[in-house]
């Protein structure tokens, strides 16, 4: 891989790249800057963790003076996203001169007013962006950087029209950048109707491939309370470094965290139901301390804390899909990581769809959970937490659910349906357990 001195970048930038430690590019960004540096539109499909956030933003650095205006604007779909891609920027612009603005639901509106009067970068979530266009506040007639980031997510979310209401108020000779983890149609769509014409794609990685390499994918099976045994197995086999836990709701989330802490783990909490202040502390704390991050969804698109060393899905997810951007935590920037799921019992079909949509060998490990059979579990509404028993059929259907005393029953869309047929149906992104633009 090259260097990024052998760019031809600023010197100030440069300087900067080197403080924050990155002196190679990555693929994506050895192929990506050339191409933006002559002003051209981008395409780039590319997994997540392969370096995207500076493939758009060092271009942009490099390419603009400050002056008091918005010269550039990224859009995300996310405010931890945007925080995030907020935070290289003002590292990479330390000693440039140039201000940057993150603007995004559920802040202060009127503090964010004030950052954009000097605003040459501006990032943020759909929702923010145009509601601060409808006030005056965000002038984009001289914009010439239009970045649409993790644009498959925000078509999930349903910021596609939003998107493109964006998009019609900046000016037509401006440079658009897309990036995507995958290329739906409709993305596809966007990129013809308002990028140029001579508009340059990229794939990046093989186009199959959704997750790095240097992941290596394995489950377990399990059900109620073996699950705590399975989870406890594993972090003692494996001793992660630095581990995100999955699960699929808020009040599991929270009682996986009461666990953790009852055993002795140094754990963070975070997920859509706490503030959004709360939630910035808790990445903090996980970022300079902590060893378990335990979050649902929310985390699993825009988090880029590079010493990840584990991601374990004690709830698998019921779309696949969300498994790739799940694991897409650990490995970043060419590191290696391991990624581990607890797949129920009845979870056969889901297993086998998550290796297909993922394009992975998923492997069984074996785990001593008979050592923890009897851990110790976090008291919940008078009782201990899941019952041995693990699951039970409801009524002679498919639908399985939570025995009495553990965590709330959760809908599983790739088992079995009630007619005993195999069905997979798909549910939508919760927007707010993603942190979805707020107005």
């Amino acid at each position: 891989m090259k260097e990024f001195k052998e760019m031809n970048l600023r010197h100030e930038l440069l300087e900067a790249l080197r403080s924050m430690g990155f002196n190679q590019m990555t693929e994506v960004q050895e192929l990506s800057i050339p191409i933006l540096l002559q002003h051209k539109d981008l395409i780039v499909r590319s997994k997540t963790g392969s370096g995207k956030t500076g493939a758009f933003l060092i271009p942009i650095v490099h390419s603009i003076e400050p002056k008091g205006h918005p010269q550039a604007l990224i859009v995300l779909p996310t405010r931890e996203l945007a925080v995030q891609v907020s935070t290289v920027a003002q590292k990479l612009t330390f000693k440039g001169g140039l201000r940057i603005a993150v603007v995004y639901g559920g802040a202060s509106i009127n503090m964010q007013i004030q950052k954009l009067r000097n605003a040459d970068i501006v990032i943020g979530t759909p929702g923010r962006i145009i509601d601060l266009m409808d006030r005056g506040a965000l002038r984009t007639e001289r914009v010439k950087f239009m970045v649409l980031d993790e644009a498959d997510l925000m078509l999930d979310m349903g910021f596609i029209e939003d998107v493109e209401t964006i998009i019609a108020r900046t000016p037509k000779d401006r440079q658009t950048m897309l990036f995507s983890a995958t290329m739906p149609e409709e993305i596809v769509g966007i990129a013809k109707k308002h990028m140029r014409h001579d508009a340059v794609k990229l794939t990046v990685g093989e186009e199959e491939q959704l997750t790095v390499s240097t992941i290596t994918h394995t489950y377990f099976v399990a059900n109620g309370r073996n699950k705590f045994a399975a989870l406890m197995a594993y972090i003692e086999k494996f001793e992660p470094k630095k581990c995100i836990i999955f699960t699929s709701t808020q009040r599991e989330s929270e009682y996986v965290h009461r666990f953790l802490a009852l055993n002795g783990f140094d754990a963070i909490l975070m997920h859509g139901g706490l503030t959004q202040a709360k939630r910035e502390h808790s990445l903090r704390e996980f970022r300079e301390r902590a060893r378990f991050l335990i979050s649902t969804n929310l985390a699993s698109r825009g988090l880029d804390i590079p010493d990840i060393s584990d991601i374990i899905n004690f709830d698998a997810p019921d779309d696949p899909k969300i498994y790739v951007h799940r694991v897409g935590r650990s490995a970043r920037m060419g590191k290696n990581g391991r990624a581990f799921t607890i797949f129920g019992v009845d979870q056969g079909e889901l297993m086998e769809a998550t290796g297909r949509v993922a394009n992975v060998q998923i492997k069984r490990i074996d785990l001593d959970t008979l050592k923890f059979k009897d851990i110790q579990l976090p008291q919940q509404g008078g009782r201990r937490g899941p019952s041995r028993g693990g699951f039970q059929r409801q009524g002679g259907g498919g639908r399985y659910q939570r025995s009495s005393g553990g965590y709330p029953p959760r809908r599983d869309n790739y088992s079995r349906g009630r007619s005993g047929g195999n069905t997979f149906s798909r549910d939508k992104v919760n927007r707010h357990e993603y942190g979805g633009s707020q107005r």
